[in-house]
Formats: structure tokens, sequence, C-alpha cells
């Protein structure tokens, strides 16, 4: 009689997680006829990063308070995955909208790895050029605390809007 066996360790077996995002803006003139829609892949900076792993893996400070905000398209912005809400200097927040603070999405449930957001309004009073969108934890128009999540531009450049136009703005989460 005899008997063997092998066993073979499969140093390949390993698991990535990737986080992403997306905003997709759709902008409305006042008799609401669609203008435009855009896409945006966005950058999760590292303080957002930071932050989704402190809530999930430590449970620390858990807020499920989130804010979206504007990219300002005067210039033409930059992100860096350093940037905070104190410090990116590579864009400013549009804030020609009529409400008095960044509003805040309602989210779906998660499916397929993702998490998404039902479309949260901007009524524009101001004619500007928005260049992409950011989100936040905190809801004070040009606020600098908080935590910010995540920010870029729109796939086809910068776009312009006036007054009496709605945006809405739609942010999927992905890992």
């Amino acid at each position: 009689d005899q008997s063997g066996a092998v066993v073979e360790r499969n140093s390949d077996l390993s698991e990535q997680l990737s986080i992403t995002g997306s905003y997709t803006v759709t902008c409305y003139d006042a008799a609401g006829n669609l203008k435009w829609e855009d896409n945006i892949k966005n950058l999760v900076v590292t303080v957002g990063k930071n932050d989704l792993l402190d809530k999930y893996f430590q449970g620390s400070s858990y807020t499920a308070a989130w804010y979206l905000g504007l990219v300002d398209g005067a210039s033409s912005p930059t992100y860096s995955a350093g940037d905070t809400m104190s410090s990116h200097a590579g864009w400013t927040e549009n804030t020609g909208y009529s409400a008095s603070t960044r509003p805040a999405p309602s989210w779906s449930a998660a499916s397929s790895g993702s998490k998404a957001t039902t479309a949260t309004s901007f009524s524009i009073n101001a004619t500007s050029t928005i260049a992409g969108a950011f989100m936040t934890t905190d809801n004070t128009k040009s606020g600098t605390t908080g935590i910010l999540y995540s920010a870029g531009n729109f796939t086809g450049g910068n776009r312009s809007v006036a007054s009496g136009d709605t945006l809405n703005v739609t942010y999927t989460a992905s890992v």
C-alpha cells in the first residue's frame, strides 16, 4: 500500500481594493430643457481614503453627513491626492447657487460593490463656469473645515451655467 499528498501554495492569491467614484451632472435651463450632461472621474484624496478606512475598520467618530459642492471653472482646476478642505491650491469652490449651504445627497443601498446618491439639485443664481464637483463633510459654502472625500473635473471641459439653471449631481462610489 502507498499513499501520498501534495500541498501547493498559491502565492498569487491576493485581493486588492481600489476606491473609485464618479459624478454625473445634468444641467437644465429655467424652462426644464436639458442643456448638457457630463461625467466626472474623480480623485479620492488621501484624507478621504483615510477617513473611509477609519470609519469602517475602527468605527471611529462616524458621521453620515456628506455634502456636495461645485468647482469653479474660471481657471483650469487641478487636483492633488494631498488636497484637503483647508488646503486645495489647484481649485476653488463655485458658490453661485441659491441654497445657503452645500446640499446633502441621499444615498441608496450598496449593490454590486457600488453605492450611489440620488440626484442632488443646485439652483443656479449667477452666470458662471463650472469645472466639476466635490464631496465633503462640511455644509458651509466656501467652508474650509470638514473632510474632503473627492473632487474632479468634467470630462468634456468647463461648462457654462446661467441664472435660472438647475444642476443635478449624482455621485457613485465603487470598491
